[in-house]
């Protein structure tokens, strides 16, 4: 696929996968590029990638992921969205919103009705921006040896259909968060 010319307006593709090195591409080095490292967590990897290249350089990334979710009883999918990230010196240009959108576009092809997030509380003005809404309950999340642990981000979700709406009750993540 063409590079974009940097005049032109950002393009997001579809990428076959995303590395640690396209992380890097990004975010630059470091131990905690999201800053969720202090949660303890074990991550699951996103199966479907959606990014923006500007001048041959990765400056965007947002990960999809189908999981299932507990919500007052009822079993069943969300579109799990995460590693979503901008290059520092790219912020400010509406890369967040355009790789989001896009890989949202694809989330409504895959079935559930709801796309789910979890960010950092700096991050919350931003998604709702992006049309997300927190959740106002606690979210339950697998981690390795069994172990179910209050998710300490925030939680927000997004409607994947029209007359989608998010049922009522506690909510537990039946896998590792993505």
């Amino acid at each position: 696929m063409p590079e974009n010319p940097s005049s032109a307006a950002p393009t997001v593709v579809r990428l076959p996968r995303y590395t640690k090195a396209n992380q890097e591409e990004i975010l630059g080095g470091g131990d905690d590029p999201f800053g969720v490292a202090r949660t303890g967590l074990t991550w699951l990897p996103k199966e479907e990638h959606f990014g923006i290249r500007h001048e041959d350089r990765l400056v965007a990334h947002a990960g999809l992921l189908r999981l299932p979710v507990a919500i007052g009883g009822a079993t069943t999918e969300v579109v799990g969205v995460g590693g979503v990230a901008v290059a520092p010196d790219m912020q400010g240009q509406g890369l967040a919103r355009l790789v989001v959108t896009a890989a949202l576009e694809h989330a409504r092809t895959m079935g559930p009705q709801h796309a789910l997030l979890f960010c950092r509380s700096p991050l919350v003005p931003l998604y709702q921006r992006l049309g997300w809404h927190p959740l106002d309950k606690d979210v339950l999340v697998e981690q390795p040896e069994g172990r179910l642990v209050t998710m300490p981000l925030r939680t927000m979700v997004t409607p994947l259909r029209d007359d989608a709406h998010w049922p009522s009750g506690p909510i537990r993540l039946l896998s590792l968060p993505m």
